[in-house]
């Protein structure tokens, strides 16, 4: 049975960052120098404030100095940061769970996480970036077809002596512009590697992305990301994460815990659009009433508010589903991929909310120092963004029905 009962450190956490979003972010993110959609400024200083608070942390055990939360906790804290500002929220929760699948999950050698883990300790603006990606992620595009390969096009990595020497460009690396370490996927001839690179080894490049009011560059990401280049950068072979040929990422369930914190950070989007829509309504006057009193937004309220609920059961149950993996199997859970049904069913009710809300606001809605306009854009970001295309969707019809792909060996 799942059970919904927040631990006494789940809420005292979830009011913490819930002041701290209100309170601090807030103010400063919805400024209306800020809403300019492609080119709003990464609030770096807000995010070493999120920092302080201990959030970089929170996923990470105990043995490893760290919180010990678990996926319902990060999902609670998460959503609440992303009422404040989603780029903070996403650039923490991908650090956060990077830091528990680097430092718990992964087979890290006692040296590199004797080094690694204590330079994450000991700076609070030490975060870090995975520039793989889901190895699922492109199935669907070679639907009745194997998997095919994508080592091809991974960096290169070729030993030299007691190094490897990596050479090649990832074009979109999230947190890359704030990383100080980098858990980068290369092909070392072997097969899909792992190498810790940390931010100040020579040949590793950072190129952050072009001002937009130049016309060079349109931003159509949560977050922060920048193009990560490698040019004879040498690294030493002991920086080799688990067994040469084998991205040990791929093993684990770190992509369904990174679905399922993005949709709580797309949920915190449509939180701070119902609050904002709420508030409004309390003090626009229409018709000798406040417009909350009128039927039509009663109701536009009602179904803003319902959808939210929805949405948070069934982030809140796939979060549970992540911790107890024995429930399908013992029939208490459907067979269902929960992580995505969750996050597919929040952005499309978020972006159904994003677009209700304006239309509370009439004529206002569309105004540029308003921050409708954002919600809106941001929302359409998650909703057209990574993880929510045909291809991931048919999973779930495909466990529905029963079919399995025929997978490339």
């Amino acid at each position: 049975m799942v059970d919904l009962h927040l631990s006494p450190e789940q809420i005292e956490f979830r009011e913490m960052v819930r002041n701290f979003a209100a309170n601090e972010i807030r103010p400063i993110a919805l400024k209306p120098e800020r809403l300019e959609a492609f080119a709003k400024p990464f609030l770096e200083d807000l995010l070493s404030e999120a920092s302080a608070l201990g959030l970089r942390t929170l996923m990470l055990s105990e043995d490893a100095g760290g919180v010990g939360g678990d996926m319902l906790s990060a999902c609670i804290v998460l959503e609440e940061l992303a009422t404040g500002d989603v780029d903070i929220s996403v650039a923490m929760g991908r650090t956060m769970l990077l830091a528990h699948e680097l430092f718990d999950v992964v087979q890290m050698s006692d040296g590199q996480r004797k080094k690694f883990l204590d330079a994450f300790h000991n700076d609070q603006t030490f975060h870090l970036a995975y520039t793989g990606g889901d190895p699922n992620a492109a199935l669907g595009w070679h639907y009745h077809d194997g998997a095919v390969s994508d080592d091809a096009v991974l960096p290169s990595a070729n030993a030299d002596g007691d190094d490897y020497v990596i050479d090649g460009t990832i074009e979109h690396v999230a947190n890359a512009p704030i990383a100080k370490l980098f858990a980068v996927e290369v092909n070392t001839g072997s097969g899909a590697s792992v190498l810790l690179v940390p931010r100040d080894t020579d040949g590793l490049s950072v190129s952050e992305p072009s001002d937009v009011v130049r016309g060079e560059f349109v931003r159509w990401h949560h977050g922060t990301a920048a193009k990560v280049e490698f040019k004879s950068c040498r690294v030493p072979k002991e920086n080799l994460l688990g067994v040469d040929g084998k991205n040990s990422v791929h093993s684990s369930d770190y992509f369904v815990r990174d679905r399922l914190q993005r949709a709580a950070i797309n949920l915190g989007l449509g939180q701070v659009a119902f609050e904002t829509t709420v508030d409004y309504a309390h003090i626009r006057h229409q018709g000798a009433k406040n417009i909350v009193e009128h039927e039509n937004i009663g109701a536009k309220i009602a179904d803003m508010a319902s959808k939210l609920e929805l949405a948070r059961t069934m982030i809140w149950k796939a979060a549970w589903a992540i911790e107890n993996p024995d429930a399908v199997g013992q029939g208490s859970l459907s067979n269902l991929p929960l992580d995505i049904v969750a996050s597919t069913y929040t952005a499309q009710s978020v972006l159904e909310i994003s677009e209700i809300a304006t239309e509370c606001f009439g004529a206002m809605g569309v105004m540029r120092d308003m921050p409708l306009h954002q919600f809106v854009h941001d929302s359409l970001v998650f909703a057209h963004g990574d993880g929510h295309d045909i291809a991931t969707v048919l999973r779930i019809a495909e466990s529905a029905v029963g079919y399995s792909r025929a997978f490339a060996a």
